[in-house]
């Protein structure tokens, strides 16, 4: 009986380790900021910002909020 019990154990404490290493979404910006430099009075200027989805579930963008 107390074998079973600690194979029991065992295997539970396994499953959990692996669910708790699952990763959940994440973003990664690598290039946060971009410099201009000089730019002259009412020009347009635009730069993309490339966004990465490197986690294992689903990324959801809920809100952009421009800065």
């Amino acid at each position: 009986m107390r074998r079973i019990l600690a194979l029991t154990s065992g295997i539970f404490l396994m499953l959990f380790a692996v669910g708790s290493l699952t990763a959940a979404p994440r973003l990664e910006i690598p290039d946060e900021t971009f410099n201009f430099g000089f730019v002259p009075q009412h020009a347009s200027i635009a730069h993309d910002f490339w966004l990465h989805s490197t986690g294992d579930e689903e990324l959801r963008i809920l809100k952009v909020v421009p800065g």
